[in-house]
């Protein structure tokens, strides 16, 4: 005669699914770490992009939109690309990777919206700004948060994202102000430059991050 082994055709223990969802979410969160580790070179790439956009801002000295609407264009419209090629051809994991495809598609959408229909005025030009760099603050924080532990630099995402929309608020705020377009050539250069180099930090921290 035999005997069932203790707690044999009993419910799983209270909290188990609970436990498990935590598991998969644990390993989205370091699968798209390994993917950020193994594409590091393409953080840097975008960096040192974000930087030359920053140094030509810099550098303008006309007051005029024209001169930034096709070097900024061309500065969202390559950051989308590579932010989007790091999730094309991946075949695993793809949980928590719709936020680094959404935010290079954005990219890729504002800056082909730039270059093919060039704003007419200096507040359109502004609103492309505006967009792009809110949809990339919160996108940032958003894959901050499925990183946590998982990267060791995650508290660079959550940096660059909350410097996009200050970054957004004062554009809108100095266009209401009725500020000149040197001066906001100026506040975009600021911009660039400071997120080109938190890239950068973020690239080299993730080539040598201990994924978990």
């Amino acid at each position: 005669m035999s005997s069932n082994p203790p707690g044999a055709g009993s419910p799983p223990p209270t909290g188990s699914s609970t436990v498990r969802h935590r598991s998969s979410k644990s390993l989205a969160g370091a699968q798209l770490a390994d993917l950020l580790a193994r594409n590091w070179w393409v953080l840097l790439l975008r960096g040192l992009l974000a930087v030359t956009f920053g140094v030509l801002a810099v550098l303008l000295t006309k007051s005029s939109l024209a001169v930034l609407v096709w070097p900024f264009g061309t500065y969202i419209f390559v950051d989308g690309v590579l932010g989007t090629g790091i999730v094309i051809g991946e075949s695993t994991g793809r949980a928590h990777w719709w936020v680094l495809l959404f935010r290079g598609l954005t990219g890729v959408g504002v800056g082909l919206l730039t270059l093919l229909a060039p704003p007419r005025s200096l507040q359109a030009f502004f609103w492309y700004i505006a967009i792009w760099t809110i949809a990339t603050g919160v996108l940032e924080i958003m894959t901050a948060y499925y990183l946590r532990r998982k990267l060791g630099g995650e508290w660079l995402f959550v940096i660059g994202g909350i410097l996009s929309v200050v970054f957004a608020v004062l554009l809108f705020g100095l266009l209401v102000l009725g500020a000149r377009a040197l001066v906001m050539s100026r506040v975009i250069a600021a911009y660039a430059l400071f997120f080109g180099v938190l890239f950068a930090i973020l690239a080299f921290r993730a080539r040598t991050a201990p994924v978990r």
